[in-house]
Parts: structure tokens; C-alpha cells; sequence
């Protein structure tokens, strides 16, 4: 059966949607069949990939209409990635879950009927902490928060993790944290190295070793409808979520690699 990783931060900005479709797209293109399931209803990962949110059934159907989630899954250009898009609708979701029974777990039944079919599951949620936030983290395995390399890149941790303790403790006991994913990191300043080293000695060895940098290409992406990986494979960016999956890979003992052997090197930007 597939792993769950829910991408969340309730700060907004921070890389998580750039994380959810670069990552998925690194899993496809390393041969690891993989779900992208957009829970933010921005749907920016949905269009990120190439699709109108406005032209697809979505996880909104999957939600409150009861529709199986098999029937929502839309192929992407990445090899093995897959998307369930988002739309607007997600929004109004919320409040009409709000009087159904075991509305935390929802999210929860309806992955759990397509989850042996994927390596990977990964949700980018929505930044906020509200329920669908919560459906996310109760039906995730790990929980991954990317923080960016900015002044403000503590703020509000503080919160998510107490969130994260709350749902441990009360919806999903076995609920981890995969780690902390430093994103837009920009060489050319000193506050970004200052708040690497803050992050790292707050958070030790929750913070994964790779670091996103800025990139021109990362941000071009989403405009062609295509993952880092498909629209320019020698970019920084490429080369930074290639490494990025390799680590998680390695984390979860899915590879023979050394930890220290066979990484990417990123040469001058593109």
C-alpha cells in the first residue's frame, strides 16, 4: 500500500504546491506510481499540471457527493503521476461537513480505497488549518512542512505542530513527521544562510539535508502545465526536487543508495 504525505504549512507562499507537483513528478519520472491530490481550493496544483479546474470532477465530489475516488483520478504528462483536481467548490465544503459524522475521517475512507494502487499519495493542502487541513493530516502517514528561507520562516511553525500533536493524539496515533523541506533559498543573501542555520538548530534532524533554491525555471513551470522534471530536466530546480526525492526515498528505505553517494549536482543556474 501506497504512503501518505500530506504537504502543509498554514503560513501561505511557502512552496507547498511547487513541492507537491515537483515531488510527484520526481516519484513518476523515478518509477514510483504516484497521486497528486490537490485539497486546496486555490487549485493551483490542478492547473500546475495543465488542467481547468472548472472542466474536471474533483475532490469535492469525492467529499460530499460520496463519488469513488477512482473515478476523479486524471492522468498527467509526468510518467506515473496522477492528479485528483480541486475547484472552488472545496471551499463550501467545510461548513456542509461540518454536521456529518466522522467528518474528519473522510478524506481518510476515500484514499483508502485507491491507496493500494500508488507508491505515493501526496495531498497539498490547503494554508490554513481548517478541516480540510485536518482530513489531510488524519489521512496522511507523515506530514511534510516546507518553510521558506525568509525573515518570517519560524512564524507559526509553532501552531502547525501543535496542530500536528492534537490530530496524533486524537485522530491518527501514527501519524509522522516525514521533515522540514527549506524552500527559495537564495545564495546571494545572508539572512537566507542565518535562517538555514536557525531552522536547522531549532529542528535538528527533522530538516532534510536538500534545500529548494530560487529558480526561474521552478517558477515558469506551472504556466506550460508541467512538472519541473518534464519542462526543463537540467534546471536548479530539476536538479533540487530530483535530490529532495531521493532523500525521502532513502528516509523510508526504499533505495540501496548511500546517503551519501549518487546525488545530483546542481551546476550554474538556468
Amino acid at each position: 500500500m501506497g504512503k501518505i504525505i500530506a504537504i502543509a504549512n498554514q503560513k501561505g507562499g511557502v512552496g507547498k504546491t511547487t513541492t507537491a507537483i515537483n515531488l510527484g513528478g520526481c516519484f513518476g519520472v523515478l518509477e514510483y506510481k504516484t497521486l497528486l491530490v490537490d485539497a486546496d481550493p486555490q487549485a493551483n496544483a490542478t492547473s500546475g499540471v495543465g488542467l481547468d479546474p472548472k472542466n474536471s470532477r474533483n475532490i469535492y465530489d469525492c467529499l460530499i457527493n460520496d463519488v469513488h475516488p477512482s473515478e476523479l483520478i486524471i492522468p498527467t504528462s509526468n510518467p506515473n503521476l496522477d492528479i485528483i483536481p480541486s475547484h472552488i467548490d472545496l471551499v463550501g465544503a467545510e461548513l456542509e461537513m461540518i454536521n456529518m459524522p466522522n467528518r474528519e475521517q473522510m478524506l481518510k475512507q476515500a484514499l483508502d480505497k485507491v491507496k493500494d494502487q500508488y507508491d505515493f499519495i501526496i495531498i497539498d493542502c490547503s494554508p490554513s488549518l481548517g478541516l480540510i487541513t485536518v482530513n489531510a493530516l488524519t489521512a496522511a502517514d507523515s506530514v511534510m512542512v516546507p518553510v521558506q528561507c525568509e525573515y518570517f520562516a519560524l512564524e507559526g511553525l509553532g501552531k502547525l505542530l501543535n496542530t500536528i500533536k492534537i490530530i496524533q493524539g486524537r485522530l491518527n496515533p501514527e501519524l509522522e513527521i516525514e521533515g522540514i523541506v527549506l524552500t527559495m533559498y537564495d545564495t546571494r543573501l545572508r539572512l537566507a544562510n542565518q535562517v538555514v542555520e536557525e531552522v536547522k538548530t531549532h529542528f535538528q534532524d527533522l530538516v532534510f539535508d536538500t534545500v529548494i533554491h530560487r529558480n526561474t525555471k521552478l517558477g515558469e513551470a506551472p504556466s506550460f502545465g508541467e512538472t519541473i522534471v518534464m519542462h526543463e530536466a537540467t534546471s536548479k530546480g530539476a536538479i533540487n526536487y530530483l535530490n529532495f526525492a531521493r532523500e525521502i526515498l532513502q528516509r523510508n528505505d526504499l533505495t540501496k543508495i548511500g546517503n551519501n553517494d549518487k546525488q545530483f549536482q546542481v551546476g550554474n543556474d538556468i
